[in-house]
């Protein structure tokens, strides 16, 4: 499967599909190449458009901080939040979360991702068009530095060269198959920000008491970094992904 949430990638196409970019079929069969079985409220999107939505944003949510997700009910943010993603409209106000679940007998199992529709608060324009794609890159890059200096305190630094290169090569931007009007720019941070997020969820599996040669300790400080690491990396793909999303609705350049 691919290392890019869903989300972004729905977001990104379904804002093409609605400047006639690809038809909206096309769209959801773009975004999910990597799934066996798509399904849920997707319908949702079709109206939004008739209701005169043109642009798609996406937010990658945590417990503990929902503040880049429209205002919801408990519930809906509390499934957004098990997911860690969702995509909403901002007009309108409505989201779209996904659950991806395996099925299937042993040995013969495949992924399905079924979206639910929930109400949503609208979230003003001026809001969305605050993102600075430079600030966000300075941010990402700043807060890596950190997180760099950090790790190498505690000890077990997670991006060597080899695990670098092994993570750029999951996240190599041309299997992404993303709209080919994705502004660059905005595609590197994209880029930088999912390596960082891969990284971050690998380095998990080496935090546990005895993994790696941890004491109980630095274990638990090292998880506590990864931890940070993750959640500055989604916040950065989230924010990069909306910026392209701005530039394929024709809101701004990125």
């Amino acid at each position: 499967m691919s290392e890019l949430p869903g989300s972004v990638r729905l977001a990104l196409w379904v804002t093409a599909a609605w400047h006639d970019a690809v038809s909206l079929p096309a769209a959801l069969a773009r975004s999910f190449p990597d799934l066996d079985h798509v399904a849920g409220d997707l319908g949702r999107l079709e109206v939004w458009h008739d209701l005169g939505e043109r642009a798609l944003f996406v937010a990658l949510p945590r417990p503990g901080d929902m503040s880049r997700m429209p205002l919801c009910s408990l519930p809906a943010a509390a499934l957004a939040a098990e997911a860690g993603e969702c995509v909403f409209v901002p007009s309108l106000g409505g989201l779209l979360v996904p659950k991806l679940t395996e099925y299937g007998p042993s040995g013969d199992t495949g992924w399905r991702v079924d979206w639910s529709a929930h109400d949503a608060q609208p979230v003003p324009r001026h809001r969305l068009e605050m993102i600075d794609l430079r600030d966000v890159e300075r941010t990402l890059v700043s807060r890596l530095k950190e997180h760099t200096d950090a790790f190498e305190r505690v000890g077990g630094t997670p991006w060597g060269a080899a695990a670098r290169a092994e993570a750029e090569t999951a996240l190599d931007t041309r299997p992404w198959g993303l709209p080919d009007d994705t502004p660059g720019k905005a595609l590197r941070v994209m880029s930088m920000a999912a390596t960082a997020a891969v990284l971050a969820r690998r380095a998990r599996r080496l935090t546990s008491l005895g993994s790696d040669g941890l004491d109980l300790g630095t274990s638990a400080r090292r998880e506590s970094l990864v931890r940070s690491l993750a959640a500055d990396a989604d916040d950065a793909l989230g924010d990069a992904t909306n910026v392209a999303v701005m530039s394929l609705a024709g809101w701004r350049r990125a």
